[in-house]
């Protein structure tokens, strides 16, 4: 198998306007597609908002006591805002095999093996897409989202990882459309993880994922 350049890391602090973060994906996802630029991993924080994806139910924006916007991405209704890790994840398919599906689990999985490494045991669960974990009360409950967008075979978007968010923030929609389950934290799981933390379990799991995504010469 051929070894590819690891995508480029960069890390944003404070608050990153979703408007602003929108318009950077789209412009690096046609410099990635020219081949004028390199993949990249973009994690960051949001002030609160929604965002609502192709799949979006009017119906299931309960309270828009943020920002609404259109994301351009699959799924429905997502809460993003601070103490929630959210990484964009930039990559080229045409070197990575083009597959969709086995990206979307791929994704899934780097966020799975960097929860363990953080003392969270999650897991997929059939027909939800997204990640999940037990609740202290033993109810499943959803600790990160995964939305994507594939443009040329280029991805944007990615996911959302809760770490310590005002989970009241949640009540304004029906997250990504499943009102039977509820929504947790590490910080609700009686994690302690700092963002640091957290971002250090996600470059530890890394090489992982990025494997799963190279094509056989």
């Amino acid at each position: 198998m051929t070894r590819l350049p690891s995508p480029e890391w960069t890390l944003s602090t404070g608050l990153t306007d979703y408007a602003a973060a929108l318009a950077d994906m789209e412009a690096r996802a046609a410099a990635i597609h020219a081949g004028e630029a390199g993949e990249r991993i973009w994690l960051l924080e949001h002030p609160p908002l929604y965002t609502a994806g192709t799949s979006a139910d009017p119906a299931e924006l309960l309270d828009p006591r943020f920002p609404v916007y259109d994301a351009g991405r699959g799924g429905r209704y997502t809460y993003h805002g601070p103490g929630q890790r959210v990484g964009y994840v930039q990559l080229d398919l045409t070197q990575r095999g083009r597959d969709v599906r086995a990206y979307v689990a791929a994704l899934e999985g780097w966020v799975i093996d960097a929860l363990a490494l953080l003392g969270v045991e999650a897991r997929r669960a059939d027909g939800r897409i997204g990640i999940w974990t037990d609740a202290p009360d033993g109810r499943e409950a959803k600790i990160g989202a995964i939305g994507v967008r594939v443009k040329r075979w280029v991805t944007l978007h990615g996911f959302s990882l809760n770490v310590s968010p005002d989970m009241t923030h949640f009540g304004g929609i029906v997250p990504c459309g499943i009102a039977e389950f509820p929504v947790t934290s590490l910080t609700d799981l009686g994690k302690a993880a700092s963002f640091a933390d957290v971002d250090a379990a996600l470059a530890s799991a890394l090489p992982a994922f990025l494997d799963k995504l190279r094509p056989s010469d």
